[in-house]
């Protein structure tokens, strides 16, 4: 069958439909590689590609994908940090399942949030597969500050030694500050479920002062209190 496309002298046609057709295919491809990246199998992905598609997504072509996901990982992963200073920094080490040749394991994440002077933050540093040893926080604070860190006054983390150690010894003009959340989770861990609601809103209420010396006093109030009978 022969067809006549109309023309317009001067004009260059194109197909809409096609151009939305693209945009699906893409989207598709895309929600693809988020499964597989979440942990998603390959069988899993191939069937749900057939579901989709009617056939399986080329194999090739999802490692082309891959490919060009991880190079864009690695890229922002390893960029330079020497346009801003980060006078803040919060650190800590988050743990993850991860799927890997059929079994699931538990991977450590160091993570590193940057907070500029304008007060904007930033996730500045990712590491994979560490412990949250004094060996791998000196490898994770070595690669940012070869990357160009600088300025750091405050880092705030865990009680981990190896943390506080490496913060010492390699941002030697930076304190340390014990994390709140994680100084409240280590004191209602050993508080009974009981009075649990209380020592929270207790220790919100000494956190919220706005000097330090109001804190002082709230904190003598707190153990005033806590120290009196509760029923």
């Amino acid at each position: 069958m022969t067809l006549r496309v109309p023309k317009l002298k001067g004009a260059v046609f194109e197909s809409a439909v096609i151009e939305r057709y693209r945009r699906r295919e893409q989207s598709v491809e895309e929600a693809l590689i988020d499964m597989y990246l979440a942990g998603v199998s390959t069988r899993q992905v191939d069937d749900i590609s057939r579901l989709l598609w009617g056939e399986r997504m080329p194999s090739q072509t999802l490692s082309d994908k891959l490919k060009r996901v991880y190079e864009d990982i690695d890229q922002w992963r390893n960029r330079p940090l020497a346009a801003h200073s980060y006078p803040y920094l919060f650190v800590d080490g988050v743990w993850h399942k991860r799927t890997w040749g059929g079994s699931v394991e538990n991977v450590s994440v160091l993570v590193a949030i940057g907070v500029d002077d304008t007060g904007h933050r930033e996730v500045v540093g990712v590491a994979e597969g560490m412990k949250e040893d004094k060996a791998s926080w000196e490898q994770f604070v070595r690669s940012m500050i070869e990357r160009g860190l600088r300025g750091v006054r405050l880092v705030v983390g865990d009680r981990c030694a190896g943390l506080v150690s490496t913060v010492n010894s390699m941002l030697p003009d930076a304190r340390y500050q014990r994390c709140m959340v994680h100084f409240m989770r280590n004191v209602l861990s050993k508080v009974s479920h009981k009075h649990a609601a209380w020592a929270a809103s207790a220790l919100k209420a000494v956190f919220a002062m706005e000097s330090r010396q109001a804190a002082l006093e709230k904190a003598e109030q707190v153990a005033t209190e806590m120290w009196s009978p509760r029923g």
